[in-house]
C-alpha cells in the first residue's frame, strides 16, 4: 500500500471523514448536523499539526506527505464542504453559484501557494509559523458555525442568506489577499470554539433551522 501510515495523520483523516459525513447531512437537509461536522473538522485541524510535530524522527518524505495530505483534506473539508452547505442553505441563484465558484477557486489557489511556500520555509528553518499570508482556509470552520448560530438574532431567514453570500465572497477574497494574519494561540482557539459551541447548544431548538423543511416547502409552494 502506498502512502505513510502513522499517528501523525490520523486526526487529519478523522477531519476528512467528518466533512464527508457532513456533506451527506447537508444534502439530506440535516443542517445542524452538517454544521456540527464542519466545526468538528475545524477542531481536528487545530491539533493535527501539533500532533505531527511530536514525532521527532520524521523523514523529509513524511514531512512533505504531511503538507500535501493536510492541504488535500483541507480543500475537501473547508473548500468543497462549505460550498455544498452554502448551496443547500439558499445560495442557488446564478450570482450565488458564481460566488461559490470563486470561493472554491480562491481556496485552491491559496492552498497551492501555501504548499509551495511552506515547503520552502521548512527547508530554511524549523521554527513554527507565527503568521499566515492571507486568511487560512480553515477559518470557514469557525465563520460558518458562528454565522449559523448568530442567525437566530436576525429578523428572518433571508437576512441570513444575504449575509452568507457576503461572507463567502469576502472570505474567498481574503484567502488570496496578501496580508499577514497572526496565527491564533491554542487558548484563543479554545475560547472561540467554546463560545460557538455554547451558543449552539443554547439555541439548538430555537433557531430557524428547526423549521428549515417547512420554510423550504413554503417557498416551493409559493413558486
Amino acid at each position: 500500500m502506498i502512502g505513510f501510515y502513522d499517528y501523525t495523520v490520523v486526526v487529519t483523516y478523522i477531519s476528512l471523514v467528518s466533512s464527508i459525513l457532513g456533506m451527506f447531512c447537508a444534502i439530506d437537509g440535516r443542517l445542524t448536523l452538517a454544521v456540527s461536522c464542519l466545526a468538528f473538522s475545524g477542531l481536528c485541524d487545530m491539533f493535527d499539526g501539533k500532533i505531527a510535530r511530536t514525532k521527532k524522527n520524521r523523514t523529509d518524505d513524511e514531512k512533505s506527505f504531511g503538507i500535501q495530505i493536510d492541504s488535500l483534506c483541507d480543500i475537501v473539508c473547508f473548500g468543497i464542504f462549505p460550498i455544498i452547505l452554502g448551496y443547500k442553505l439558499g445560495m442557488c441563484k446564478a450570482y450565488s453559484i458564481a460566488i461559490l465558484a470563486f470561493y472554491g477557486m480562491a481556496g485552491v489557489i491559496r492552498l497551492a501557494y501555501f504548499n509551495v511556500m511552506e515547503a520552502k520555509r521548512q527547508s530554511e528553518t524549523s521554527e513554527n509559523r507565527k503568521y499566515y499570508q492571507g486568511l487560512p482556509i480553515t477559518s470557514m470552520a469557525v465563520i460558518m458555525p458562528f454565522l449559523f448560530v448568530a442567525s437566530v438574532f436576525f429578523p428572518g431567514f433571508r437576512y441570513f442568506v444575504g449575509l452568507l453570500h457576503a461572507a463567502m465572497l469576502i472570505v474567498g477574497f481574503l484567502f488570496i489577499f496578501n496580508f499577514r494574519f497572526r496565527k491564533p494561540t491554542n487558548q484563543e482557539l479554545v475560547v472561540l470554539v467554546a463560545v460557538v459551541a455554547v451558543l449552539f447548544i443554547l439555541f439548538y431548538k430555537e433557531g430557524w433551522w428547526a423549521h428549515y423543511h417547512t420554510i423550504r416547502k413554503l417557498k416551493g409552494a409559493a413558486a
